[in-house]
C-alpha cells in the first residue's frame, strides 16, 4: 500500500527553521568563547573579580567555542553578525505566521492541551516512541506545542533583548533595556540562561528528530512533505 503523504511545513517556517539552526550552533559556540573571557555570573549593575558571583562557568574546551582558538574580539564579530540573522528572521517568521495564521493554526495552546490527563497520555506516548496521533496526523502534539510556544515566544525573546541590553550603543539609544532587567550583569546572567534553555531544548529536538525517523523529519523540512508512519 503506497505511504500515505501531507504537506506539513510550509515553505516560511522551513526557510525560518534553517536559518534559525545555523544562527543558534554558531551564537552558542560564540558565546560560549566570549564567556571563557570572565566564566562568572552575577546579578545586579555590576560585577568583577573581587565580587560575588552566582555561577561559576567552566572554561569551555576549544571544540564547543568559535573560533576554536581563544579570541575575543572574532567570537564576538560572529556573535553579533548572527545575532542579527537570528533576530530578524525571528521577527518575519512571526510576521508570516501571523498572516498565514500558522500560529493560530498549529501552535495555538487549548485549555484540553494543558490539561493533566491529557499531558499524561502524551508522555506516555513519547515514552513508547509514538509522537503524533493517528486521527489527527499532521497536527502538533501537546508537548510538541508547549515547547515550541516556550521557546518562540519567551526563550528567543529573552536572549535577543538581554543581548541588545549588553550591547552599548543600544543602551545609549534604549538606556530603559538595562533597567528592565535588573542592570547589565543581570542581562547578562539572564542571557547565559535563555542559551542554556535553546541548547537543551535543541539537544531534545534532535534527539527526537533521530528517534522519530531523521529520514522523514529531513525531507519534511526539506520539502514540506512528510510520509504518516504506518
Amino acid at each position: 500500500m503506497a505511504a500515505t503523504m501531507i504537506h506539513r511545513h510550509r515553505l516560511a517556517t522551513r526557510v525560518w527553521h534553517w536559518l534559525n539552526a545555523v544562527a543558534i550552533f554558531i551564537l552558542i559556540g560564540s558565546g560560549l568563547g566570549i564567556s571563557n573571557a570572565h566564566p562568572r555570573l552575577y546579578w545586579g549593575r555590576y560585577g568583577a573579580n573581587f565580587d560575588h558571583a552566582w555561577a561559576q562557568l567552566p572554561r569551555f574546551p576549544a571544540w564547543l567555542t568559535i573560533p576554536a582558538s581563544y579570541n575575543l574580539a572574532i567570537s564576538r564579530r560572529w556573535h553579533l553578525f548572527f545575532a542579527l540573522v537570528l533576530g530578524f528572521s525571528l521577527l518575519a517568521y512571526m510576521i508570516v505566521s501571523l498572516l498565514n495564521r500558522h500560529f493560530q493554526r498549529d501552535l495555538r495552546v487549548r485549555r484540553r492541551d494543558v490539561g493533566t490527563a491529557h499531558l499524561r497520555a502524551d508522555v506516555r506516548a513519547h515514552l513508547a516512541l509514538r509522537f503524533h496521533d493517528p486521527e489527527a496526523p499532521g497536527e502538533y502534539n501537546a508537548l510538541q506545542k508547549l515547547s515550541y510556544v516556550a521557546v518562540i515566544f519567551f526563550a528567543l525573546p529573552l536572549v535577543i533583548f538581554t543581548g541588545l541590553a549588553l550591547s552599548p550603543g543600544m543602551d545609549a539609544a534604549w538606556p530603559w533595556l538595562l533597567d528592565l532587567f535588573g542592570g547589565r550583569q543581570s542581562a547578562r546572567s539572564l542571557h547565559f540562561v535563555a542559551m542554556a534553555v535553546i541548547a537543551l531544548f535543541t539537544i531534545v529536538h534532535l534527539a527526537l528528530v533521530i528517534l522519530a525517523g531523521w529520514r522523514n523529519e529531513l525531507r519534511s523540512m526539506l520539502t514540506g512533505w512528510w510520509r504518516v508512519p504506518e
